[in-house]
């Protein structure tokens, strides 16, 4: 059987359901691929994809052609090819192997930790395709793989299992056809969400009875949307269909999970790749570091260098041979067709044999340096004790080590809110009655926190007279909810109501705050028992069960921002109770202590904390029924229903008594506050980016930091733009926002020197919702006159201290970063987020960070970096992320500023040897320069060094602006290292000429030859290139002596042995007995040491004068301090009494001070 496709602009025939007439195509499923009634309309049969997910990006076969094009992408590899395939065709100074070897390596080893990567996407894959699903079919339940699910197919789900793919629901264990989920893992919210079944279907609660339905679904193509779905299921009912509504309420997304429903029976309508959530996952492309396009750009200059060196011998070559007298020599043993070819062909291999011989100061191994850094660097993370979580049981985890020094150039983070930033537990903190305080027991999620004491009245217990007003307050939080309760089971799985008059259920609810209330109300007395026959049930302080007959409900909604219900008494009266946010429920008030408990709600509001108000008002017969007449008739409208719904709310939630407020914390994640401010401190901007409700949102950011107490807040919102258009609001708040710069204050504010913004942004914070952000992203017709909404906008989000983005589809997540990565100052941006809803940003992020968090593990797979807890993303940037990035722009400028000291005298030497393209260096000091002699010191350093102290750097998150900005490979850098480099080379062979201007060099008289003179420069230049990276090096262990020690030792030792020994296995001796020799002059050695003395001392003297004169933030704490007298501030104290710093530094251009902190164990 096949499911079908149909294209249409007006698919359905008839009445259209909401969103229907937008429609540009749509398909059509047949429910159990059961055939359609004779005289249906004719269809096109089309094939779905299957259910398989992947995230992997290579296959078996096109690994090969797929990786080598992505690598040879890298200039450098490209380069080296080029340069490996003109040693094959023609006559060249060097042998190919120079070349052909290390490149193969560099592509072979590359291509294995790719390769390991993509296998292990791949199992990851493997483990969610295979994963069994059950499935309807012929009236019985069969078991297969998830992957083999079709479009059409009838699935049976059970409780607390995963969606496999998107599904509508046709019916439920539950009679009222509802089921409860969780979107953890989609949109950041652990509560429970109702879902309902077709209202035609819901009774089909069998496998036979379900295999019977006839009937076809009507619905859009895939889209990303999680939040909007439009369709319609038509029912044959004896050949005559019945036609139902289908939206967003219906539809189950794959990757959320059944709760507190045994079981559903539901027909799946997107497979694999087409579901929401896939389409929602950004492709997965292969990232690059800023350094190493840096390395790219100086890669490019070293080229132009590099052309420009052989394009110049082979100019000057010609003019040298145009005098009869300077011809090539014969010796050459060029043939006679080899001198008559012509000119210009000669000229060309010239050149290339030039590029050949220079090709030396673009070194491959640097590549393979690199490699090898960040490989065996990344184990660091995964090794740090520090970042181990005992709870989970887990460490860091690396699953790219391609952009390590990447976590020390981050200028914008970008962090979810719920599970990230929270551990998404609602806390009851207190609430307040007629200016009463209670804080009870603390609850969180049911659970008393350790620590906390007993029912505490901070006020006096109120009178009599205030008792009612009490006990109404706890009445309404009891009944003002959509809480749902579920009885526990004991063992053998009977249920169990109550246990010594107490109940041993748990609530959940699609709001965790509501929870959070409903069980602190149970805390202070007053106990939710359920919702039966419409009634709702209560046990009050006295143990006495109490009924109210639940008459309506005022849903909640993010305009009115606040629900209401209405319910009887069983004394017969009717009451109205109320709840929301203080801005809804204040101006609604006609009576209470308003004063009281509006200085209590700002009090913890202030706190972080979020309040909520409470009010009732008492409704008369005669009132009811008015209230049931409005309501009823909003409902029945056909057009504008919601606005009609909302006119109801408004008359009917009017004329209130305030009875008090709450306060409810959701609780950060440990150290979540501190993190947030020493990134601050950092100079970096954090964002949130969360699908959760805006209040929410803003509770926890001011919570943890993002808001300060100063914060004027700043909002972009659908509400906003109901009330002025987009462009307006947009101008309004780029007035706002710029005006402190325009017009100063006067005040006399300085730049703050922690926040890294002016004293003026640091007071705007922005809150913007994801319908106004498509809104700023796919402006309308009227931006077009407007100018370019986006600009705007980012100039907004410049000038604020702090951006929440709530209600915030996936897609959406990415788009942001996106939108900041393409700004003009390209900033560099880190995504981090624990469940799959964070997964596009997280790939679309220069560097995305995935939480090991309770929303499974989607994030942490897809990420480059994945950590236990947010508080770990300190450690991670402050200092691992600074240290990768000083380590590897030290080996990057290094590497270059050795091989120009390299080849320039090589460059040199031609002007002495008639351009003959002689090489100056043995072929085996060529080949092992850069893999033996010079690479494992600067392989070390860029593995060991601490430039600073880890204490020093977790205490002082203003030492990671140092290094922002790609600063230590900006171009001046780059330029000075080249001329050093360049001043090296000719010191070492200037130095060497003129010292063998006495060509009677030995005591015996010996003159020494050109191999000599090569080898005195090639010593000179080892010893010097290797004491240079011993002066940069601050952090000394045995390794680093060992290893820079052995390199010059294994040089010498080598060089004897090459030189002392007949190898049988070659042509000719060159090189036989030249060391030695070299080694028995006198002078010779004299040389050795004035050439390394004066090859260095330029860079010491700049780096002497520059410290004294103008020394970095870094600089002066490097700075060694005297031993503390009596009276002196003990800064190197720690390293004795083993205390740790708590601040350094504390303003920019002060000497480092340090105040004691306790004493920590060694």
């Amino acid at each position: 059987c096949m499911c079908v496709l149909t294209r249409s602009l007006n698919p359905f025939s008839g009445g259209q359901c909401a969103g229907e007439e937008d429609w540009v195509d749509n398909r059509t499923v047949y429910i159990g691929h059961k055939e359609p009634p004779p005289g249906a309309e004719a269809y096109i049969p089309q094939r779905y994809p299957d259910n398989r997910i992947v995230s992997s990006k290579y296959t078996f076969w096109n690994f090969v052609p797929k990786n080598l094009f992505e690598q040879f992408r890298r200039i450098a590899n490209f380069y080296f090819l080029i340069i490996f395939l003109v040693q094959l065709i023609i006559d060249t100074p060097t042998s190919p192997i120079t070349s052909g070897l290390p490149l193969f390596f560099v592509i072979t080893v590359t291509a294995i930790k790719q390769g390991y990567e993509d296998w292990l996407r791949h199992k990851a894959d493997n483990s969610v395709n295979q994963c069994p699903v059950h499935e309807v079919q012929h009236g019985k339940v069969v078991r297969k793989q998830s992957r083999k699910i079709r479009v059409g197919d009838v699935m049976l789900i059970k409780e607390n299992e995963t969606f496999p793919c998107d599904l509508i629901l046709l019916s439920s264990s539950r009679d009222d056809g509802t089921c409860f989920v969780t979107t953890a893992s989609l949109d950041g919210e652990s509560s429970h969400k109702t879902y309902y079944a077709v209202q035609d279907t819901k009774a089909y609660t069998t496998e036979e009875e379900v295999d019977s339905i006839k009937a076809t679904i009507e619905c859009e193509q895939p889209q990303p949307d999680l939040y909007k779905f439009v369709g319609r299921v038509n029912i044959y009912m004896d050949n005559e269909p019945v036609a139902r509504p289908l939206g967003s309420e219906n539809l189950l997304l794959r990757g959320a999970t059944l709760k507190n429903t045994a079981y559903i029976y539901a027909v799946a309508i997107y497979t694999g790749m087409e579901t929401k959530m896939a389409l929602n996952y950004q492709t997965k492309t292969q990232k690059r570091s800023a350094v190493e396009k840096s390395m790219n750009a100086y890669l490019v200059v070293y080229l132009c260098i590099l052309i420009g060196k052989a394009f110049i011998n082979t100019v000057l070559k010609y003019v040298w041979q145009a005098d009869p007298n300077q011809d090539e020599p014969w010796y050459n043993n060029r043939t006679d067709a080899e001198k008559e070819r012509h000119i210009v062909i000669r000229a060309f291999t010239d050149f290339l044999a030039y590029m050949v011989l220079f090709n030396y100061i673009i070194p491959v191994s640097m590549y393979v340096t690199v490699e090898m850094q960040k490989f065996l660097g990344s184990y660091f993370i995964m090794w740090d004790d520090d970042m181990y979580d005992k709870e989970l049981g887990e460490s860091a985890v690396v699953n790219t080590s391609d952009l390590n020094e990447e976590l020390g150039q981050v200028e914008y983070v970008f962090t979810d809110k719920t599970g990230t930033l929270t551990e998404n537990n609602m806390e009851f903190i207190e609430c307040c009655v007629d200016g009463h305080v209670y804080v009870p027991q603390a609850i969180c999620n049911g659970q008393v926190m350790p620590g906390s004491d007993t029912m505490d009245m901070i006020d006096s217990s109120p009178g009599p007279r205030a008792r009612e007003s009490e006990e109404l307050f706890f009445r309404a939080l009891c009944l003002c909810h959509t809480v749902q309760v579920k009885e526990e089971e004991t063992v053998d799985g009977i249920k169990h109501g109550l246990h010594s008059g107490r109940p041993s259920s748990f609530y959940i609810s699609s709001s965790p705050d509501e929870v959070a209330l409903v069980e602190g109300m149970k805390r202070l007395g007053y106990t939710y028992l359920r919702l039966k026959d419409s009634h709702m049930e209560i046990l009050n302080r006295e143990d006495q069960v109490e009924r109210f007959e639940l008459l309506e409900v005022l849903t909640f909604d993010s305009v009115r921002r606040r629900m209401s219900v209405i319910v009887r008494a069983s004394t017969g009266e009717v009451y109205l109770f109320c709840k929301g946010a203080d801005s809804s429920i204040f101006p609604r008030v006609v009576s209470g202590k308003v004063e009281e408990v509006k200085d209590r709600v700002e009090h913890n509001a202030i706190e972080g904390l979020r309040t909520l108000c409470v009010a009732y008002r008492a409704l008369t017969p005669e009132q009811y029924e008015e209230t049931y007449r409005l309501l009823n008739e909003a409902r029945l409208a056909l057009h504008d229903r919601d606005r009609r719904l909302a006119e109801a709310y408004d008359q009917i939630e009017t004329q209130l008594v305030l009875l008090g407020a709450t306060a409810v914390e959701d609780r950060l994640q440990e150290e979540a506050a501190d993190t947030v401010e020493s990134l601050h401190q950092a100079g970096m901007k954090v964002w949130v980016l969360t699908g959760d409700k805006m209040e929410t949102a803003a509770a926890t950011c001011y919570a943890s930091k993002l808001f300060r107490r100063g914060t004027r807040v700043l909002e972009l919102t659908t509400k906003r733009t109901e009330e002025q258009s987009l462009h307006d609001a947009l101008f309004d708040l780029s007035r706002t926002v710029l005006r402190p710069h325009r017009e100063p204050s006067g005040l006399g504010l300085d730049p703050d020197p922690v926040s890294g913004l002016s004293g003026e942004c640091s007071d705007f914070g922005l809150i913007i919702d994801g319908a106004t952000l498509s809104a700023v992203l796919q402006p309308g017709p009227e931006a077009s006159s407007a100018g370019d909404y986006k600009e705007i906008f980012l100039e907004i989000c410049r000038n604020c201290s702090a951006v929440l983005c709530c209600r915030m589809a996936p897609l959406q997540k990415a788009q942001i970063v996106k939108l900041i990565k393409a700004s003009k100052e390209h900033p560099i941006t880190l995504a981090i987020g624990d469940g799959a809803n964070d997964v596009s940003m997280i790939l679309e992020a220069h560097v995305g960070i995935g939480i090991m968090g309770k929303e499974g593990r989607q994030a942490a797979r897809n990420s480059d970096y994945a950590i236990p807890k947010f508080k770990h993303l300190k450690k991670m940037l402050l200092v691992h992320g600074h240290y990768y990035y000083i380590r590897i722009s030290e080996l990057v400028q290094y590497f270059f500023y050795k091989n120009v000291c390299f080849i320039f005298p090589q460059f040199l030497y031609q002007f002495f040897c008639g351009f003959s393209q002689q090489p100056l260096y043995d072929t085996a000091y060529l080949t092992l320069y850069n893999i033996s002699f010079t690479s494992l010191p600067i392989l070390l350093y860029s593995l060991m060094e601490q430039h600073i102290n880890i204490d020093i750097l977790r205490k002082d998150p203003t030492l990671y602006r140092d290094i922002s900005k790609n600063c230590l490979l900006r171009w001046p850098i780059f330029i000075y290292w080249t001329i050093l480099g360049v001043y090296d080379a000719m010191v070492m062979f200037f130095g060497a000429y003129f010292l063998f201007d006495n060509t009677t060099f030995t005591s015996n008289g010996q003159m020494f030859g050109n191999w000599t003179f090569g080898t005195l420069v090639f010593t000179v230049l080892v010893f010097t290139v290797t004491f240079k990276l011993v002066l940069d090096t601050h952090y000394w262990t045995w390794i680093n002596h060992f290893v820079i020690w052995g390199s010059l030792i294994f040089f010498v030792v080598f060089s004897l042995l090459w030189g002392g020994i007949i190898w049988p296995f070659l042509n000719y001796q060159r090189m036989y007995y030249v060391f030695m020799q070299m080694l028995s002059s006198g002078p010779a050695w004299l040389s050795i040491i004035l050439l390394i003395t004066a090859g260095l001392l330029p860079d010491v003297v700049k780096k002497v004068i520059c410290r004294a004169l103008w020394p970095t933030t870094t600089e002066r704490i490097q700075v060694p301090r005297p031993q503390p007298g009596p009276a002196t501030p003990a800064f190197i104290q720690r390293h004795h009494q083993g205390c740790v710093p708590n601040l350094v530094v504390s303003q920019p251009g002060c000497v480092p001070i340090c105040v004691l902190g306790t004493h920590r164990d060694a």
